[in-house]
Protein backbone atom coordinates (compact mmCIF):
# COMPACT_ATOMS: atom_id res chain seq x y z
CA UNK A 1 0.00 0.00 0.00
CA UNK A 2 1.31 3.41 -0.94
CA UNK A 3 2.01 5.94 1.77
CA UNK A 4 -0.31 8.43 0.09
CA UNK A 5 -3.15 5.89 0.28
CA UNK A 6 -2.53 5.41 3.98
CA UNK A 7 -2.63 9.18 4.52
CA UNK A 8 -5.90 9.48 2.57
CA UNK A 9 -7.48 6.73 4.66
CA UNK A 10 -6.17 8.38 7.81
CA UNK A 11 -7.70 11.74 6.91
CA UNK A 12 -11.04 10.20 5.93
CA UNK A 13 -11.27 8.11 9.10
CA UNK A 14 -10.21 11.07 11.25
CA UNK A 15 -12.93 13.26 9.71
CA UNK A 16 -15.51 10.48 10.22
CA UNK A 17 -14.59 9.89 13.87
CA UNK A 18 -14.40 13.61 14.68
CA UNK A 19 -17.72 14.16 12.91
CA UNK A 20 -19.29 11.36 14.96
CA UNK A 21 -17.97 12.89 18.18
CA UNK A 22 -19.24 16.33 17.13
CA UNK A 23 -22.73 14.98 16.41
CA UNK A 24 -22.82 13.17 19.76
CA UNK A 25 -21.69 16.28 21.65
CA UNK A 26 -24.26 18.46 19.87
CA UNK A 27 -26.97 15.90 20.58
CA UNK A 28 -26.06 15.80 24.27
CA UNK A 29 -26.03 19.62 24.48
CA UNK A 30 -29.47 19.71 22.85
CA UNK A 31 -30.75 17.03 25.20
CA UNK A 32 -29.43 18.87 28.26
CA UNK A 33 -30.95 22.14 27.08
CA UNK A 34 -34.30 20.48 26.38
CA UNK A 35 -34.32 18.69 29.73
CA UNK A 36 -33.48 21.96 31.48
CA UNK A 37 -36.38 23.67 29.76
CA UNK A 38 -38.76 20.82 30.58
CA UNK A 39 -37.57 20.83 34.17
CA UNK A 40 -38.01 24.60 34.48
CA UNK A 41 -41.50 24.50 32.96
CA UNK A 42 -42.56 21.69 35.31
CA UNK A 43 -41.16 23.51 38.34
CA UNK A 44 -42.70 26.88 37.46
CA UNK A 45 -46.08 25.21 36.77
CA UNK A 46 -45.86 23.47 40.14
CA UNK A 47 -44.96 26.69 41.98
CA UNK A 48 -47.79 28.55 40.25
CA UNK A 49 -50.20 25.90 41.49
CA UNK A 50 -48.71 26.24 44.97
CA UNK A 51 -49.40 29.99 44.93
CA UNK A 52 -52.98 29.38 43.76
CA UNK A 53 -53.49 26.78 46.48
CA UNK A 54 -52.30 29.27 49.09
CA UNK A 55 -54.72 31.89 47.76
CA UNK A 56 -57.57 29.40 47.95
CA UNK A 57 -56.54 28.52 51.48
CA UNK A 58 -56.71 32.18 52.43
CA UNK A 59 -60.11 32.66 50.79
CA UNK A 60 -61.41 29.60 52.61
CA UNK A 61 -60.04 31.00 55.85
CA UNK A 62 -61.98 34.26 55.47
CA UNK A 63 -65.15 32.49 54.34
CA UNK A 64 -65.05 30.12 57.30
CA UNK A 65 -64.43 33.02 59.65
CA UNK A 66 -67.31 35.06 58.21
CA UNK A 67 -69.65 32.07 58.26
CA UNK A 68 -68.79 31.36 61.87
CA UNK A 69 -69.53 34.99 62.78
CA UNK A 70 -72.84 34.83 60.88
CA UNK A 71 -73.93 31.67 62.65
CA UNK A 72 -73.10 33.11 66.03
CA UNK A 73 -75.17 36.25 65.28
CA UNK A 74 -78.23 34.27 64.14
CA UNK A 75 -77.98 31.32 66.54
CA UNK A 76 -76.25 32.58 69.64
CA UNK A 77 -76.92 29.36 71.53
CA UNK A 78 -75.93 27.06 68.70
CA UNK A 79 -72.35 25.97 68.59
CA UNK A 80 -72.54 24.08 65.32
CA UNK A 81 -74.59 23.98 62.16
CA UNK A 82 -74.49 23.76 58.44
CA UNK A 83 -72.95 26.59 56.43
CA UNK A 84 -75.86 27.39 54.14
CA UNK A 85 -79.64 27.89 54.34
CA UNK A 86 -81.74 26.56 57.25
CA UNK A 87 -85.46 26.23 57.41
CA UNK A 88 -87.71 26.63 60.48
CA UNK A 89 -91.44 26.34 61.01
CA UNK A 90 -93.77 29.34 61.30
CA UNK A 91 -96.89 29.56 63.45
CA UNK A 92 -99.02 28.16 60.64
CA UNK A 93 -96.71 25.14 60.18
CA UNK A 94 -95.03 26.31 56.94
CA UNK A 95 -91.32 26.04 56.28
CA UNK A 96 -89.54 29.31 56.90
CA UNK A 97 -86.16 29.81 55.11
CA UNK A 98 -83.47 31.49 57.14
CA UNK A 99 -80.07 32.84 56.15
CA UNK A 100 -77.06 31.42 57.93
CA UNK A 101 -74.67 34.06 56.51
CA UNK A 102 -74.11 37.40 58.09
CA UNK A 103 -71.35 39.91 57.53
CA UNK A 104 -68.94 40.19 60.39
CA UNK A 105 -68.43 43.69 61.57
CA UNK A 106 -71.18 45.35 59.54
CA UNK A 107 -70.78 46.98 56.19
CA UNK A 108 -73.79 45.81 54.23
CA UNK A 109 -77.27 45.84 55.85
CA UNK A 110 -78.49 42.29 56.22
CA UNK A 111 -82.25 41.91 55.85
CA UNK A 112 -83.65 39.80 58.67
CA UNK A 113 -86.42 37.38 57.82
CA UNK A 114 -89.47 37.49 59.94
CA UNK A 115 -90.62 34.59 62.02
CA UNK A 116 -92.76 33.44 59.12
CA UNK A 117 -93.20 34.14 55.46
CA UNK A 118 -96.54 34.90 54.07
CA UNK A 119 -97.80 31.62 52.74
CA UNK A 120 -99.06 33.46 49.69
CA UNK A 121 -95.46 34.30 48.52
CA UNK A 122 -93.99 31.85 46.12
CA UNK A 123 -90.91 29.83 47.01
CA UNK A 124 -89.16 31.23 43.93
CA UNK A 125 -89.29 34.77 45.28
CA UNK A 126 -87.96 33.60 48.60
CA UNK A 127 -85.00 31.80 47.01
CA UNK A 128 -84.25 34.83 44.84
CA UNK A 129 -84.22 37.02 47.92
CA UNK A 130 -81.81 34.67 49.68
CA UNK A 131 -79.53 34.47 46.61
CA UNK A 132 -79.28 38.25 46.37
CA UNK A 133 -78.54 38.49 50.03
CA UNK A 134 -75.77 35.87 50.02
CA UNK A 135 -74.16 37.34 46.90
CA UNK A 136 -73.89 40.64 48.72
CA UNK A 137 -72.40 38.73 51.61
CA UNK A 138 -69.75 37.15 49.33
CA UNK A 139 -68.89 40.57 47.96
CA UNK A 140 -68.29 41.74 51.48
CA UNK A 141 -65.99 38.75 52.10
CA UNK A 142 -63.97 39.63 48.98
CA UNK A 143 -63.66 43.22 50.14
CA UNK A 144 -62.43 42.04 53.52
CA UNK A 145 -59.79 39.84 51.78
CA UNK A 146 -58.61 42.75 49.67
CA UNK A 147 -58.50 45.19 52.57
CA UNK A 148 -57.26 43.08 55.43
CA UNK A 149 -55.62 39.87 54.11
CA UNK A 150 -52.18 41.38 53.49
CA UNK A 151 -52.11 42.67 57.08
CA UNK A 152 -51.73 39.11 58.33
CA UNK A 153 -48.14 37.84 58.88
CA UNK A 154 -46.79 35.63 56.13
CA UNK A 155 -46.21 32.79 58.61
CA UNK A 156 -50.02 32.62 59.04
CA UNK A 157 -50.94 33.16 55.44
CA UNK A 158 -48.39 30.58 54.18
CA UNK A 159 -46.95 28.54 57.02
CA UNK A 160 -43.85 26.46 56.31
CA UNK A 161 -45.48 23.04 56.68
CA UNK A 162 -48.32 23.89 54.32
CA UNK A 163 -45.97 25.37 51.71
CA UNK A 164 -43.68 22.33 51.86
CA UNK A 165 -46.62 19.95 51.53
CA UNK A 166 -48.03 21.82 48.53
CA UNK A 167 -44.60 21.96 46.81
CA UNK A 168 -44.06 18.23 47.25
CA UNK A 169 -47.54 17.39 45.98
CA UNK A 170 -47.28 19.59 42.92
CA UNK A 171 -43.75 18.42 42.02
CA UNK A 172 -44.80 14.77 42.30
CA UNK A 173 -47.85 15.42 40.13
CA UNK A 174 -45.43 16.75 37.47
CA UNK A 175 -43.11 13.75 37.77
CA UNK A 176 -40.37 15.49 39.78
CA UNK A 177 -39.74 13.31 42.80
CA UNK A 178 -36.47 14.85 44.03
CA UNK A 179 -35.20 16.71 47.11
CA UNK A 180 -35.68 20.45 47.35
CA UNK A 181 -35.11 23.34 49.74
CA UNK A 182 -37.22 26.47 49.92
CA UNK A 183 -37.45 29.87 51.57
CA UNK A 184 -39.97 32.73 51.71
CA UNK A 185 -38.57 36.26 51.35
CA UNK A 186 -40.15 39.60 52.00
CA UNK A 187 -40.25 42.28 49.36
CA UNK A 188 -37.11 43.73 50.97
CA UNK A 189 -35.28 40.40 50.27
CA UNK A 190 -35.05 39.57 53.97
CA UNK A 191 -35.96 36.00 54.86
CA UNK A 192 -39.27 35.23 56.53
CA UNK A 193 -38.32 31.59 57.02
CA UNK A 194 -36.41 28.84 55.19
CA UNK A 195 -35.60 25.16 55.41
CA UNK A 196 -32.33 24.13 57.10
CA UNK A 197 -30.51 23.28 53.88
CA UNK A 198 -31.55 26.33 51.90
CA UNK A 199 -28.47 28.49 52.53
CA UNK A 200 -26.06 25.85 51.27
CA UNK A 201 -28.11 25.17 48.17
CA UNK A 202 -28.80 28.79 47.31
CA UNK A 203 -25.19 29.17 46.11
CA UNK A 204 -26.29 27.56 42.83
CA UNK A 205 -28.11 30.35 41.02
CA UNK A 206 -29.15 28.17 38.10
CA UNK A 207 -31.15 25.95 40.47
CA UNK A 208 -33.19 28.75 42.16
CA UNK A 209 -36.81 29.10 41.03
CA UNK A 210 -38.83 32.09 42.36
CA UNK A 211 -42.61 32.43 42.63
CA UNK A 212 -44.54 35.50 43.87
CA UNK A 213 -47.02 34.66 46.61
CA UNK A 214 -50.37 36.48 46.75
CA UNK A 215 -49.69 38.60 43.65
CA UNK A 216 -53.09 40.33 43.98
CA UNK A 217 -52.32 42.05 47.27
CA UNK A 218 -53.10 45.76 46.82
CA UNK A 219 -50.12 47.15 48.72
CA UNK A 220 -47.57 45.52 46.42
CA UNK A 221 -45.52 44.07 49.29
CA UNK A 222 -45.62 40.58 47.88
CA UNK A 223 -43.54 37.80 49.31
CA UNK A 224 -41.44 35.54 47.11
CA UNK A 225 -41.16 31.78 47.39
CA UNK A 226 -37.70 30.55 46.31
CA UNK A 227 -37.18 26.86 45.67
CA UNK A 228 -33.78 25.29 45.00
CA UNK A 229 -32.87 21.79 43.84
CA UNK A 230 -29.43 20.68 45.10
CA UNK A 231 -29.45 17.57 42.89
CA UNK A 232 -30.71 19.22 39.74
CA UNK A 233 -27.46 18.60 37.85
CA UNK A 234 -27.49 14.89 38.68
CA UNK A 235 -31.15 14.69 37.69
CA UNK A 236 -30.45 16.29 34.28
CA UNK A 237 -27.40 14.11 33.64
CA UNK A 238 -29.24 10.95 34.67
CA UNK A 239 -31.71 11.56 31.86
CA UNK A 240 -28.90 11.35 29.26
CA UNK A 241 -26.84 8.55 30.82
CA UNK A 242 -27.90 6.27 27.98
CA UNK A 243 -25.45 8.26 25.80
CA UNK A 244 -22.42 7.26 27.87
CA UNK A 245 -22.00 3.82 26.23
CA UNK A 246 -21.95 5.46 22.80
CA UNK A 247 -19.11 7.75 23.95
CA UNK A 248 -17.28 4.75 25.38
CA UNK A 249 -17.50 2.78 22.15
CA UNK A 250 -16.58 5.87 20.11
CA UNK A 251 -13.38 6.32 22.10
CA UNK A 252 -12.59 2.62 21.70
CA UNK A 253 -13.11 3.02 17.98
CA UNK A 254 -10.80 6.06 17.97
CA UNK A 255 -8.11 4.19 19.94
CA UNK A 256 -8.29 1.20 17.59
CA UNK A 257 -8.17 3.52 14.59
CA UNK A 258 -5.07 5.34 15.88
CA UNK A 259 -3.38 2.06 16.74
CA UNK A 260 -4.22 0.66 13.29
CA UNK A 261 -2.74 3.71 11.57
CA UNK A 262 0.42 3.43 13.66
CA UNK A 263 0.73 -0.25 12.75
CA UNK A 264 0.14 0.57 9.09
CA UNK A 265 2.97 3.10 9.08
CA UNK A 266 5.22 0.70 10.98
CA UNK A 267 4.48 -2.08 8.53
CA UNK A 268 5.09 0.29 5.64
CA UNK A 269 8.41 1.32 7.13
CA UNK A 270 9.30 -2.30 7.89
CA UNK A 271 8.44 -3.27 4.33
CA UNK A 272 10.75 -0.58 3.00
CA UNK A 273 13.53 -1.66 5.36
CA UNK A 274 13.13 -5.29 4.36
CA UNK A 275 13.31 -4.34 0.70
CA UNK A 276 16.53 -2.47 1.39
CA UNK A 277 17.77 -5.45 3.36
CA UNK A 278 17.08 -7.85 0.51
CA UNK A 279 18.78 -5.54 -1.99
CA UNK A 280 21.76 -5.08 0.29
CA UNK A 281 21.97 -8.78 1.08
CA UNK A 282 21.84 -9.63 -2.63
CA UNK A 283 24.74 -7.25 -3.26
CA UNK A 284 26.70 -8.58 -0.28
CA UNK A 285 26.28 -12.16 -1.49
CA UNK A 286 26.83 -11.35 -5.13
CA UNK A 287 30.31 -9.91 -4.62
CA UNK A 288 31.96 -12.94 -2.93
CA UNK A 289 30.12 -15.34 -5.23
CA UNK A 290 31.48 -13.48 -8.25
CA UNK A 291 34.99 -13.56 -6.82
CA UNK A 292 34.75 -17.28 -6.08
CA UNK A 293 33.40 -17.92 -9.57
CA UNK A 294 36.24 -15.95 -11.12
CA UNK A 295 38.85 -17.82 -9.06
CA UNK A 296 37.29 -21.14 -10.06
CA UNK A 297 37.56 -20.18 -13.71
CA UNK A 298 41.23 -19.32 -13.16
CA UNK A 299 41.82 -22.78 -11.72
CA UNK A 300 40.37 -24.31 -14.87
CA UNK A 301 42.94 -22.46 -16.93
CA UNK A 302 45.93 -24.80 -17.64
CA UNK A 303 48.32 -21.84 -17.46
CA UNK A 304 47.25 -21.04 -13.94
CA UNK A 305 47.58 -24.68 -12.92
CA UNK A 306 51.22 -24.60 -14.03
CA UNK A 307 51.97 -21.42 -12.01
CA UNK A 308 52.22 -22.00 -8.24
CA UNK A 309 51.92 -18.24 -7.61
CA UNK A 310 48.67 -17.88 -9.56
CA UNK A 311 47.35 -21.08 -8.07
CA UNK A 312 48.04 -19.83 -4.55
CA UNK A 313 46.47 -16.49 -5.38
CA UNK A 314 43.29 -18.14 -6.68
CA UNK A 315 43.12 -20.37 -3.60
CA UNK A 316 43.56 -17.35 -1.33
CA UNK A 317 40.73 -15.50 -3.10
CA UNK A 318 38.43 -18.48 -2.76
CA UNK A 319 39.31 -18.90 0.92
CA UNK A 320 38.88 -15.20 1.77
CA UNK A 321 35.62 -14.81 -0.14
CA UNK A 322 34.28 -18.01 1.39
CA UNK A 323 35.00 -16.63 4.86
CA UNK A 324 33.33 -13.38 3.90
CA UNK A 325 30.28 -15.20 2.59
CA UNK A 326 30.11 -17.38 5.70
CA UNK A 327 30.32 -14.27 7.89
CA UNK A 328 27.39 -12.66 6.07
CA UNK A 329 25.35 -15.85 6.36
CA UNK A 330 26.07 -16.03 10.08
CA UNK A 331 24.86 -12.46 10.47
CA UNK A 332 21.60 -13.32 8.81
CA UNK A 333 21.24 -16.43 10.97
CA UNK A 334 21.79 -14.32 14.05
CA UNK A 335 18.40 -12.76 13.46
CA UNK A 336 16.72 -16.08 14.16
CA UNK A 337 17.45 -15.36 17.81
CA UNK A 338 14.77 -12.69 17.74
CA UNK A 339 12.10 -15.36 17.35
CA UNK A 340 13.51 -17.77 19.91
CA UNK A 341 13.21 -17.87 23.65
CA UNK A 342 15.97 -17.70 26.21
CA UNK A 343 15.84 -21.52 26.39
CA UNK A 344 18.15 -21.59 23.36
CA UNK A 345 20.80 -19.76 25.37
CA UNK A 346 23.60 -21.74 27.01
CA UNK A 347 24.18 -19.58 30.06
CA UNK A 348 27.29 -20.32 32.04
CA UNK A 349 29.83 -18.75 34.32
CA UNK A 350 32.06 -16.55 32.16
CA UNK A 351 34.97 -14.23 32.96
CA UNK A 352 33.97 -11.09 31.05
CA UNK A 353 37.47 -9.59 31.20
CA UNK A 354 39.03 -12.74 29.75
CA UNK A 355 36.56 -12.80 26.84
CA UNK A 356 37.08 -9.08 26.14
CA UNK A 357 40.88 -9.47 26.24
CA UNK A 358 40.71 -12.37 23.79
CA UNK A 359 38.51 -10.43 21.34
CA UNK A 360 40.77 -7.35 21.59
CA UNK A 361 43.89 -9.42 20.82
CA UNK A 362 42.14 -10.97 17.83
CA UNK A 363 40.95 -7.62 16.57
CA UNK A 364 44.28 -5.86 17.03
CA UNK A 365 45.64 -6.86 13.61
CA UNK A 366 42.57 -5.47 11.83
CA UNK A 367 42.89 -2.14 13.69
CA UNK A 368 46.60 -1.87 12.96
CA UNK A 369 45.85 -2.47 9.28
CA UNK A 370 44.24 1.00 9.23
CA UNK A 371 47.04 2.54 11.31
CA UNK A 372 45.02 2.60 14.50
CA UNK A 373 45.32 1.36 18.05
CA UNK A 374 43.08 -0.61 20.41
CA UNK A 375 43.44 -0.57 24.18
CA UNK A 376 41.88 -2.80 26.84
CA UNK A 377 41.59 -1.18 30.28
CA UNK A 378 40.09 -4.00 32.35
CA UNK A 379 40.01 -3.10 36.04
CA UNK A 380 36.89 -4.80 37.32
CA UNK A 381 37.38 -6.53 40.68
CA UNK A 382 34.66 -9.09 39.95
CA UNK A 383 34.24 -9.86 36.19
CA UNK A 384 32.22 -13.12 36.55
CA UNK A 385 28.89 -12.96 34.70
CA UNK A 386 26.20 -15.47 33.68
CA UNK A 387 26.10 -15.32 29.87
CA UNK A 388 26.36 -17.39 26.72
CA UNK A 389 30.06 -17.17 25.91
CA UNK A 390 29.68 -17.42 22.12
CA UNK A 391 27.00 -14.70 21.91
CA UNK A 392 28.82 -12.50 24.41
CA UNK A 393 31.93 -12.77 22.23
CA UNK A 394 29.88 -11.81 19.17
CA UNK A 395 28.51 -8.76 21.04
CA UNK A 396 31.99 -7.38 21.73
CA UNK A 397 33.15 -8.27 18.22
CA UNK A 398 30.17 -6.47 16.60
CA UNK A 399 30.81 -3.30 18.59
CA UNK A 400 34.49 -3.27 17.65
CA UNK A 401 33.66 -4.07 14.02
CA UNK A 402 31.28 -1.10 13.87
CA UNK A 403 33.99 1.13 15.31
CA UNK A 404 36.28 0.22 12.41
CA UNK A 405 33.52 0.29 9.82
CA UNK A 406 32.44 3.84 10.75
CA UNK A 407 35.89 5.34 11.23
CA UNK A 408 36.70 8.85 10.02
CA UNK A 409 38.55 9.21 6.75
CA UNK A 410 42.14 10.31 7.23
CA UNK A 411 42.07 9.74 11.00
CA UNK A 412 43.71 6.70 12.59
CA UNK A 413 41.09 4.73 14.50
CA UNK A 414 41.49 4.67 18.27
CA UNK A 415 39.46 2.11 20.18
CA UNK A 416 39.22 1.71 23.97
CA UNK A 417 37.48 -1.08 25.88
CA UNK A 418 37.12 -0.71 29.65
CA UNK A 419 35.44 -2.66 32.43
CA UNK A 420 34.57 -1.49 35.95
CA UNK A 421 32.49 -2.55 38.94
CA UNK A 422 30.37 0.43 39.97
CA UNK A 423 28.90 -1.65 42.81
CA UNK A 424 28.90 -5.19 44.15
CA UNK A 425 26.18 -6.35 41.78
CA UNK A 426 27.10 -5.09 38.30
CA UNK A 427 29.90 -4.78 35.79
CA UNK A 428 30.00 -1.94 33.27
CA UNK A 429 31.76 -2.51 29.92
CA UNK A 430 32.45 0.50 27.71
CA UNK A 431 33.48 0.41 24.05
CA UNK A 432 34.62 3.83 22.82
CA UNK A 433 35.92 5.01 19.44
CA UNK A 434 36.84 8.22 17.60
CA UNK A 435 34.75 7.55 14.50
CA UNK A 436 32.23 9.63 12.59
CA UNK A 437 29.71 9.54 15.42
CA UNK A 438 25.93 9.16 15.36
CA UNK A 439 23.34 11.91 15.09
CA UNK A 440 21.03 12.44 18.03
CA UNK A 441 17.93 11.52 16.03
CA UNK A 442 19.57 8.22 15.01
CA UNK A 443 20.58 7.23 18.56
CA UNK A 444 16.99 6.29 19.38
CA UNK A 445 16.76 3.91 16.41
CA UNK A 446 20.16 2.27 16.08
CA UNK A 447 19.06 -0.79 18.06
CA UNK A 448 16.07 -1.41 15.78
CA UNK A 449 16.15 -4.34 13.41
CA UNK A 450 17.27 -3.48 9.84
CA UNK A 451 17.92 0.15 10.74
CA UNK A 452 21.11 1.61 9.24
CA UNK A 453 22.57 5.02 9.95
CA UNK A 454 23.18 7.09 6.83
CA UNK A 455 26.88 7.41 6.03
CA UNK A 456 26.59 10.15 3.40
CA UNK A 457 28.65 9.59 0.27
CA UNK A 458 30.56 6.65 1.65
CA UNK A 459 29.78 3.43 -0.20
CA UNK A 460 32.33 1.13 1.39
CA UNK A 461 30.20 0.54 4.48
CA UNK A 462 28.30 -2.71 3.99
CA UNK A 463 25.82 -4.41 6.27
CA UNK A 464 22.23 -5.39 6.87
CA UNK A 465 21.38 -3.24 9.86
CA UNK A 466 21.39 -6.32 12.08
CA UNK A 467 24.56 -5.92 14.17
CA UNK A 468 23.36 -3.50 16.85
CA UNK A 469 19.89 -5.08 16.90
CA UNK A 470 21.58 -8.41 17.65
CA UNK A 471 23.75 -6.79 20.35
CA UNK A 472 20.71 -5.23 22.04
CA UNK A 473 18.80 -8.52 21.91
CA UNK A 474 21.63 -10.51 23.46
CA UNK A 475 22.31 -8.01 26.25
CA UNK A 476 18.59 -8.02 27.06
CA UNK A 477 18.60 -11.83 27.26
CA UNK A 478 21.56 -11.55 29.63
CA UNK A 479 19.36 -9.35 31.91
CA UNK A 480 21.57 -6.38 31.15
CA UNK A 481 21.21 -2.98 29.51
CA UNK A 482 23.03 -1.15 26.73
CA UNK A 483 22.94 2.53 25.82
CA UNK A 484 24.79 4.66 23.32
CA UNK A 485 26.28 8.12 23.58
CA UNK A 486 27.80 9.92 20.62
CA UNK A 487 29.10 13.24 19.30
CA UNK A 488 29.03 13.72 15.56
CA UNK A 489 32.58 14.01 14.23
CA UNK A 490 34.13 12.96 17.55
CA UNK A 491 33.15 9.37 18.15
CA UNK A 492 30.72 7.05 19.89
CA UNK A 493 30.54 5.24 23.20
CA UNK A 494 28.52 2.10 23.97
CA UNK A 495 27.95 1.27 27.63
CA UNK A 496 26.93 -2.26 28.65
CA UNK A 497 25.75 -3.04 32.17
CA UNK A 498 25.50 -6.71 33.21
CA UNK A 499 24.58 -8.29 36.55
CA UNK A 500 27.36 -10.20 38.29
CA UNK A 501 27.02 -13.91 38.99
CA UNK A 502 26.02 -14.42 42.60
Amino acid sequence: MKKSTIWILTVVMAIAVLGLLFVQIMYIETMIKMRNEQFSMAVMSSLKNVAENLEREETKHFLDKDLDDAQRSIFPTTTSGLAGNTFGMDADGDETPRSSLSAAGGGIARPKLGPAINSRKSRQEVLKHIYLHERSLLNEVVLNILNHASDRPISERADSATVGRYIKQELQSNGLNMPFEYAVQYHSRSLAYCTPGYQASSSEPNSVYPQILFPNDPNGNNCILNVVFPTKGNYILSSIKFMLPSFFFTFILMAVFIYTIILAFRQKKLSEIKNDFINNMTHEFKTPISSISLAAQMLNDPAVAKSPVLLKQAATVINDETKRLRFQVEKVLQMSMFDRTSATMKLQEVDADAVIDSVVNTFKLKVEKFGGTITADLQSDDPIVNVDEMHFTNVIFNLLDNAIKYRREGVAPKLTVTSRNPDDEHIVITVEDNGIGIKREDLKKIFEKFYRVSTGNRHDVKGFGLGLAYVHKMITLFDGTIKADSDVGKGSRFIITLPLLK
